[in-house]
């Protein structure tokens, strides 16, 4: 199993979130998926206002919150990250990402784990080969941060609580996760 998708199902349970065992699967609900779009434009909107402010621990922070919410839906339905290829044109130009991570985000809503595992893995080659950063220690550390979130016990039959409890806290500082 992907060693960040681990730490995501290891989030999942301290949190209550219903995930089958692995490798047992299920498929998500019409409303999971839903959820899980609205939580994906919710941080991809947070990583562009990133981009947009250029503070490299913050574009960093907001492409491993994305990351770590397009694993949600794959341990959810206890499949496994998937190896997809992902390219992206290393022009220099923040319009070019933008349009990449959008298109992703907006395939998600498939609900399928080929499409929530190649937003995972643009995500770490965007912040290894555009960031120039440890993705790794990064993961870690927003993990880490996420783990110490107050827990919430509300039904899960209701998606605001199931929302509020599948929603990353604000990111922790990720710059000692940057080579430069």
């Amino acid at each position: 199993m992907n060693k960040h998708l681990q730490l995501v199902r290891d989030y999942h349970e301290q949190f209550a979130i219903k995930q089958p065992n692995y490798p047992e699967t299920v498929q998500l609900s019409d409303m999971d998926i839903v959820m899980y779009q609205a939580l994906l434009m919710d941080q991809g909107s947070a990583t562009f206002k990133a981009i947009t402010s250029g503070e490299l621990a913050d574009i960093l922070a907001g492409l491993v919150d994305l990351a770590y919410t397009a694993l949600a839906p794959i341990a959810c339905k206890g499949d496994d990250v998937v190896a997809t290829s992902v390219a992206w044109r290393q022009d220099g130009s923040v319009l070019s990402i933008m349009m990449l991570l959008s298109d992703k985000i907006g395939l998600c809503s498939t609900g399928e784990t080929h499409h929530y595992s190649a937003l995972y893995n643009i995500c770490e080659q965007l912040a290894r080969g555009f960031i120039n950063a440890d993705f790794d220690r990064a993961f870690q550390m927003v993990h880490r941060h996420a783990m110490l979130k107050p827990t919430l016990y509300e039904p899960d039959q209701h998606y605001a609580a199931r929302i509020l409890r599948a929603s990353l806290p604000s990111p922790p500082d990720v710059s000692e996760a940057l080579y430069e």
